[in-house]
């Protein structure tokens, strides 16, 4: 198959969660164009059976597929969870998903050898944090939390809110208490709420955003199979988005997050797929 090199990247996540992934593609790859769905209809992902998930993600592979994506980014850590080793293996063309990168830097990071994971009760749940990082060292302990407060709290726009600071003090001083030097920040939502983050854990311990991680993986890979794209795209919108559901509150929570004016958000039916 002749891929496209100026084809865009897809990307999707089960709602807003992976527009923090979106955004670093857009920093690190700038010349790329990139389509993004979000299943805004059917999140959360963190509470759905694993079959529920590898359905959900085929069907939006394959509409990302009909998009003409050179490269499939799961921009949701249950989803990459669940579906990828799934998914990988049925498409002609790169499949990412978000927890490798993150959980690879993490591994080389950490001194003390005791790693933070927090995330949705799905992700926590499913232990595959801990499987990358014990396959990468065994000797690493690996202490998961779910935090599943945080997300509702990110879509509200309370970023900086002394609600959002009590809920982390909360949720994080266990890790603390567990002395861990590193923390991934298993969730795509919660790089937004990094500095309240930072703030409680205290500047020692060194936060990994898998979002930005899988953003240089991506680049490295496009690289490698000399799948750059060569710029010369001449579009007015490179960047198209779609979502199953709430056009208007997604494009409103986008443009207040990425650093480019998303002009449109089109619904879709993802159960066609």
């Amino acid at each position: 198959m002749k891929i496209d090199r100026d084809a865009p990247i897809g990307v999707f996540d089960s709602g807003v969660g992976g527009l923090t992934v979106a955004r670093e593609i857009m920093r690190n790859l700038p010349s790329e164009k990139i389509v993004y769905f979000g299943d805004t209809a059917r999140v959360p992902y963190g509470s759905k059976s694993r079959d529920t998930v590898i359905r959900y993600s085929r069907q939006i592979i394959h509409f990302l597929k009909e998009q003409q994506a050179k490269a499939i980014v799961i921009a949701c850590n249950t989803a990459s969870a669940f579906a990828l080793d799934a998914v990988q293996h049925e498409q002609d063309i790169p499949v990412l998903g978000v927890i490798g990168a993150g959980a690879k830097v993490a591994a080389e990071e950490t001194v003390n050898k005791r790693v933070g994971v927090i995330g949705t009760v799905g992700t926590v749940g499913s232990g595959i944090h801990e499987a990358y990082l014990k396959k990468l060292d065994p000797e690493i302990t690996v202490i998961g939390k779910a935090c599943p407060l945080f997300v509702p709290l990110v879509e509200e726009g309370w970023l900086h809110d002394p609600v959002t600071v009590e809920v982390a003090n909360r949720y994080l001083q266990e890790l603390k208490d567990k002395d861990v030097d590193t923390l991934i920040l298993g969730c795509t939502h919660y790089p937004l709420i990094r500095s309240t983050i930072r703030e409680v854990m205290g500047e020692k311990v060194r936060l990994v955003n898998p979002a930005y991680e899988t953003a240089l993986e991506l680049k490295n890979l496009l690289q490698k199979t000399n799948m750059l794209s060569t710029g010369q795209q001449e579009e007015e919108f490179p960047y198209r988005f779609y979502v199953s559901d709430l056009a208007d509150e997604f494009k409103e929570f986008a443009n207040s997050i990425l650093p480019y004016d998303v002009e449109m958000t089109k619904k879709i039916d993802i159960e066609k797929y």
